[in-house]
């Protein structure tokens, strides 16, 4: 499996959709942002905003998935710290942050397989396995970690996609990430293999 650059990062899910409302799986399908998520999107625009002099890693560039909902995201987060702080975020998209594929489970109800996806042992019809997911999304952020020289990147993108990641930094995959949540994730220090996440305060 590829692993991460040890380097820090900040990481944004999209807000929410009416597919995560009602617990659908997504995937590719390309749902956008309803009422609560466009809301969710400002409000992690105004939370960055808000501890900008006082972030430990300055974001100098964003890189986002180009699906509609975390692309929106990325854009509303990006306006509401130009408005407030000044301060023009360039946006990237990188199609391997793209969530991953459910195959025949997307906008099927989440089920118990999920955990069987995540160790393995079973794949959807269709569906991207989750070893394939780990290295896609291993490249895909190294490459934005990359882009962001003299400062920290932050990547918008899905549940799934943090889940892969979840395991790349040797954490509990299985864990739901909040929708639209800022977070900030550093390497392990003194010869560790656990990452630490650490999540900004929503205000």
């Amino acid at each position: 499996m590829s692993a991460l650059l040890t380097r820090p990062y900040w990481y944004l899910r999209h807000g929410q959709t009416d597919w995560n409302a009602r617990n659908l799986s997504q995937g590719r399908t390309d749902i956008p942002l309803n009422t609560v998520g466009l809301s969710q999107a400002v409000a992690a625009g105004n939370a960055i905003a808000n501890h900008w002099d006082h972030l430990e890693l300055p974001i100098t560039q964003i890189v986002s998935s180009p699906l509609g909902r975390a692309r929106k995201t990325a854009e509303m987060t990006a306006d509401i710290i130009k408005q407030k702080v000044g301060v023009t975020l360039p946006i990237e998209l990188d199609d391997g942050l793209k969530e991953v594929c459910f195959g025949v489970e997307e906008a099927q109800p989440m089920g118990p397989w999920y955990d069987d996806w995540i160790a393995g042992t079973f794949t959807p019809e269709n569906a991207e396995p989750f070893a394939v997911l780990c290295n896609r999304i291993a490249e895909a952020v190294n490459r934005s970690i990359c882009k962001a020289q003299n400062g920290t990147v932050l990547i918008v993108a899905h549940g799934g996609v943090f889940r892969a990641l979840r395991c790349l930094m040797g954490l509990k995959v299985n864990v739901r990430l909040p929708n639209a949540q800022p977070m900030c994730a550093r390497p392990p220090e003194n010869g560790g293999s656990v990452w630490d996440l650490h999540a900004l305060p929503l205000e």
